[in-house]
């Protein structure tokens, strides 16, 4: 039997920029969606940037092979003093799915935002996402909060 290496997370670096792209490619396909390459450029730029209004990334790595990611910025709230936190993009590769990859993300997230003082941590997921809404409700609360978009 193989041993298998610990998983590391850790913060995006440029030389994961195609295993980033894998991933991301693969979260937005789930989703049914798809950006341009310049998007690809842009949003790469920003999660490496030291723009404190830029996005920030955590990737989740085992044997040098980037298993998640997870995308999320802080904000100003106007019900609150202190920034928020927006998880926007969390995902992890199928064959990751189940041991506990997800919940190390969330809680990284969550160590960052305590970090920077941040009371909340919030994020939205598509009603069908029923696999990681088991782990949503095992980690977070649901809220009766409805999006709305510019159409």
């Amino acid at each position: 039997m193989t041993q298998t290496a610990p998983l590391t997370l850790r913060p995006l670096r440029a030389e994961d920029r195609p295993q980033w792209a894998e991933l991301w490619t693969g979260y937005l396909t789930f989703y049914e969606s798809s950006v341009a390459p310049e998007v690809y450029d842009s949003t790469f730029a920003r999660l490496l940037g030291d723009d404190p209004r830029d996005f920030n990334c955590i990737v989740a790595e085992q044997d040098g092979k980037l298993l998640g990611i997870v995308h999320y910025l802080f904000h100003r709230h106007a019900w609150k003093i202190e920034d928020v936190c927006y998880l926007q993009d969390l995902f992890a590769v199928p064959e990751a799915r189940g041991t506990g990859v997800g919940r190390k993300l969330i809680e990284a997230v969550y160590a960052a935002a305590d970090a920077k003082g941040a009371p909340d941590v919030y994020w939205m997921t598509q009603e069908f996402n029923a696999t990681a809404r088991q782990l949503y409700d095992r980690i977070g609360v649901l809220t009766p909060f409805i999006e709305y978009n510019r159409s």
